[in-house]
């Protein structure tokens, strides 16, 4: 997928970058964890959940927020950011618009269905507390850095009739914070990848990875598995089963990304390889 293909189909798109390094849960994690983190090198990704009172008056977790919706909704997020220079993004007023928007042409209700999750998925998103965290513990470097997703949310959609325009525009005004780093420091990315992986959460970290690492490889390095395990890994259990996970997932992404990369028994070697979307700052 070469630049100018992406640009004439509309596909380039953005991801934050602090999102690309340390990445968001693949499964549900259990609703008794106060907080769930990830760490790639130096970094920490962490995540508490929003919460509400329910009709008994008792606080209740609103969820984490995990799998491919989460990761596409900020795909969205951050091409809309940057295309628009704006932190108030307009969703729309139909729900099954919007769903097409991130690539579902295909749509369909009840409690497993892509309507009924995308929603759950927004309001675990833009409710939850995000922190980036650069070093911690006994070390002398240390960095904090909190931030929401959104300060605004207004959702309208009634995904009982998720083809009916609703009375006012569903919108999310991004948080200053959130805003500055998707438009500051982006990743480039093909849109068209991200819907050809979307079935697979950690082929979609892994393709975002690929090229955020390949815009500033200039030699060959083996990342080791202890390390990826650490950033795409913590739910994946033995070595063994985890090495073959990485390498099943890889083989999706090599499909619409060729980057030069292949596991060993030492890691991921990587070699410099062009970007999946070439960067001319010109054309931004």
């Amino acid at each position: 997928m070469e630049l100018a293909d992406a640009k004439a189909a509309g596909t380039i798109g953005f991801m934050g970058r602090a999102l690309v390094q340390a990445t968001l849960p693949y499964r549900e994690p259990s609703a008794d964890l106060r907080a769930w983190g990830r760490r790639a090198g130096n970094v920490s990704l962490v995540i508490q959940p929003g919460m509400y009172f329910d009709e008994n008056n008792e606080a209740q977790s609103i969820g984490f927020p995990y799998g491919s919706y989460p990761r596409l909704l900020l795909a969205w997020i951050a091409t809309e950011a940057f295309r628009t220079k704006s932190r108030q993004l307009v969703l729309g007023n139909r729900l099954t618009d919007f769903l097409e928007s991130l690539g579902y042409t295909s749509q369909n209700g009840g409690p497993r269905g892509n309507i009924t999750r995308i929603r759950e998925q927004m309001k675990r998103l833009f409710a939850a507390h995000i922190a980036i965290v650069y070093g911690g513990g006994q070390g002398s470097d240390f960095a904090h850095k909190p931030f929401l997703i959104a300060d605004d949310t207004e959702l309208w959609w009634d995904p009982q009739r998720p083809d009916q325009a609703g009375l006012w525009q569903s919108t999310v005004t991004l948080s200053e914070r959130f805003y500055d780093e998707v438009v500051s420091t982006p990743v480039p990315i093909d849109l068209r990848a991200l819907r050809a992986l979307r079935q697979s959460p950690m082929a979609l970290d892994l393709y975002c990875w690929l090229t955020y690492r390949m815009f500033s490889l200039k030699a060959p390095v083996t990342v080791p598995w202890e390390a990826l395990k650490l950033q795409f890994g913590s739910e994946a259990g033995r070595d063994r089963k985890f090495k073959e996970g990485i390498s099943k997932q890889l083989q999706q992404v090599l499909s619409v990304y060729p980057a030069g990369v292949r596991p060993t028994k030492a890691g991921l070697e990587l070699s410099p390889s062009k970007t999946s979307v070439p960067r001319l700052v010109t054309d931004w």
